[in-house]
């Protein structure tokens, strides 16, 4: 939790206002049983009726005061809380968009989600209470026990004992839970995972009518959550009744100990009042208290795992050079996923010159997506070199990578707003008339002007658009700033084979000439590469061009004439 401390920077004044109007409210709260005493005392047991009203007076001044003083720390606490949370959601995100795929990979999407979400409310909930309560609590507790002993000094170990009792039965329960609390947060992250994949693919489960099955696997993971909460809720539980039972003995001590003393005339009835109302101010504040500290052990949990998460570093280190010309190669690569057994790739060797065109083919699991994951500097390689411009990749500014390398992935991702909005984000500065361009290059303007032009609305996730038309707004999104090098990721597969054909003519056609990776498992998308890398369980079988590769490559020819008959060449 320390660790996160810095985010209440700009805080700090609410952070000190908000316990001190809680002292302050603590401090009215325990006049109250002097007033009430000096009632008892001299106001009923002198039939004085003006001195009565003149305290019950003094008690709504008093009731008052306090309330305004709640008001005023309530809203400081909140206001602090609020605050610190959303700076360290912000910084939790900002933080997550820094990291590399293999941290991502590594982490988790259900966990991210679950520590932005959950764990920053935990966190916020119980810095609200810890500054609400943290100062009150205490000053109520201690000072209640002083205030007792001014009346009557003899009770100070009644008073002593209880709230050394409370204190190890609030701590112990609270050494217990925080364990607890933090496996019913792994068992959240795995509820959310599974929650995502099912809503995910919801149309795939329906589908494969497989509802009833997953149904009962969200059960298991949910029954699993549910027990470790149970546990964590029945050890909480135990506080409530143990802090009543030590109190009322407590009180039961004080009571009989109270009524002696007035017997033996060494105390007033309203002392022994009195004494009664500061053993039950005790009990309040160590209930209150005792639910602190729960919400503050679910608190520190979290913390612990959103500390865990910004500490996690970038394993990849940035340069300060630039892109010019956009030439790769590739020296004897290969790449081990982190945690992962065999390389992925291996002995990856090429080299594309300014405007060529490679294109990368192979069975599912080859390695395709892989190799042009390494060119983006998404991963670093294992063994080996990638070089751009003739230079090793690791010299490069991260700026300079996605400013130059335009990236169409294999999931078409568009987002909430218009067609201009999604289109600026490849290149904020971007005219009309370049995202226009742009569109016309990818295949895509004549359907967007059928909807309404650049302001065509674009729904979440892009679910207004096919499969083929969001893959082209994508390629269109990349292309808008003339990237250096531009990577199709298996990005065509939703086109028919004329737009595939059209769009791949109307790339090589532009100025900036970028050169070009198709990644795709059609081999009438590659063959009119400039070179075709075919790959089989992560290594290069051969690289050539579609002639020499239908001549000597046998894994090659066996893609080919499964889409094409043997007897006609494709002519596309």
């Amino acid at each position: 939790m320390k660790k996160l401390l810095k985010y209440m920077d700009g805080y700090k004044i609410q952070c000190i206002l908000g316990p001190i109007f809680k002292a302050l409210e603590a401090i009215f709260e325990l006049f109250i049983p002097l007033v009430v005493k000096n009632i008892i005392d001299v106001g009923i047991a002198n039939s004085d009726k003006p001195y009565i009203f003149k305290m019950v007076g003094l008690l709504i001044v008093l009731a008052v005061v306090g309330l305004s003083s709640t008001l005023v720390a309530q809203y400081f606490a909140a206001r602090a809380a609020c605050g610190f949370s959303a700076k360290l959601r912000g910084a939790l995100f900002s933080h997550t968009q820094s990291l590399s795929y293999s941290e991502l990979d590594t982490l988790g999407t259900s966990s991210l989600i679950t520590r932005m979400t959950s764990d920053v409310n935990q966190v916020q909930n119980g810095v609200n209470m810890f500054l609400r309560l943290f100062s009150r609590s205490p000053f109520i507790v201690f000072g209640a026990m002083i205030m007792a002993a001014r009346i009557d000094p003899k009770v100070t170990w009644i008073f002593a004992a209880t709230i050394i009792l409370l204190l190890i039965v609030v701590f112990s329960i609270m050494a217990i839970t925080v364990p607890l609390h933090k496996k019913v947060q792994n068992k959240l992250e795995k509820t959310v995972l599974l929650t995502k994949e099912n809503l995910a693919g919801v149309r795939v489960v329906r589908a494969l009518s497989r509802e009833a099955e997953e149904e009962t696997a969200y059960n298991e993971y949910n029954r699993a959550m549910t027990k470790a909460l149970n546990r964590a809720g029945k050890v909480s539980a135990v506080m409530n009744p143990l802090t009543y039972a030590i109190v009322n003995v407590g009180i039961i001590a004080l009571v009989y100990n109270g009524a002696l003393s007035v017997e033996a005339s060494l105390i007033s009835q309203g002392a022994v009042i009195a004494l009664y109302n500061y053993m039950s101010q005790i009990l309040i504040e160590l209930v209150k208290l005792a639910n602190l500290i729960v919400t503050v052990t679910k608190a520190l949990a979290s913390a612990s795992r959103i500390e865990h998460t910004l500490e996690e570093k970038n394993s990849l280190t940035y340069g300060n050079e630039d892109i010019c010309t956009g030439t790769v190669e590739f020296k004897d690569v290969a790449l081990k996923y982190k945690n992962g057994g065999e390389p992925a790739v291996s002995g990856i060797s090429f080299f594309a010159g300014k405007g060529e065109s490679v294109g990368i083919i192979g069975g599912t699991g080859s390695g395709k997506s892989t190799v042009v994951n390494m060119i983006s500097r998404f991963y670093d390689a294992s063994e080996g070199e990638v070089l751009i411009d003739g230079k090793d990749i690791k010299r490069f500014s991260q700026n300079a990578l996605r400013e130059k390398i335009g990236v169409v992935p294999q999931r078409s991702v568009l987002f909430r707003g218009t067609v201009a909005q999604n289109m600026r984000m490849g290149a904020p500065d971007a005219s009309d008339e370049d995202i226009i361009s742009s569109l016309k290059t990818a295949q895509a303007y004549d359907f967007i002007a059928e909807r309404g032009g650049l302001d065509a609305d674009v729904e979440g996730s892009g679910k207004n658009f096919s499969g083929g038309q969001k893959q082209r707004l994508c390629i269109a999104r990349a292309l808008i700033k003339k990237p250096s090098i531009l990577i199709l990721d298996d990005s065509t597969s939703a086109l028919d084979f004329a737009t595939d054909a059209n769009l791949r003519k109307a790339i090589r056609e532009l100025e900036c000439s970028p050169t070009l990776f198709i990644v795709s498992q059609r081999a009438a998308s590659v063959m009119h590469a400039d070179k075709i890398i075919v790959l089989d369980r992560g290594e290069p079988i051969d690289i050539g061009t579609h002639k020499e590769l239908l001549d000597r490559c046998d894994v090659y020819k066996e893609i080919y004439y499964s889409q094409f008959r043997k007897d006609k060449e494709a002519s596309v």
